[in-house]
């Protein structure tokens, strides 16, 4: 995922900040995602109406609101079984 200066223009906005002033301001940017691309005023609108009180807040908001684009592959998983039948890699317990 690539923010496109998105990340830096966040850090650089004077917080606390609502979703709609943040949207104002940088709603037009574009996200560049590995399945697509996304406008951050939709993405921080999924969010509803919030008040940020720094950059980490606004930041993790975005993040949550992006959707299956900004994965790589759906579903996907390493510890899965390679095909039917297989039973795959060995747990590892941490």
């Amino acid at each position: 995922m690539r923010l496109n200066r998105t990340g830096e223009l966040i850090d650089a906005h004077e917080f606390p900040a609502t979703t709609e002033e943040l949207i104002e301001a940088y709603g037009d940017q574009v996200i560049e995602l590995p399945n697509g691309s996304a406008r951050l005023g939709d993405v921080l609108a999924r969010a509803g109406s919030e008040t940020y009180t720094d950059s980490k807040d606004a930041r993790s908001a975005l993040h949550c609101g992006l959707g299956h684009e900004a994965i790589g592959r759906r579903y996907y998983s390493d510890r899965d079984a390679y095909t039917t039948g297989e039973d795959g890699p060995q747990q590892v317990s941490f």
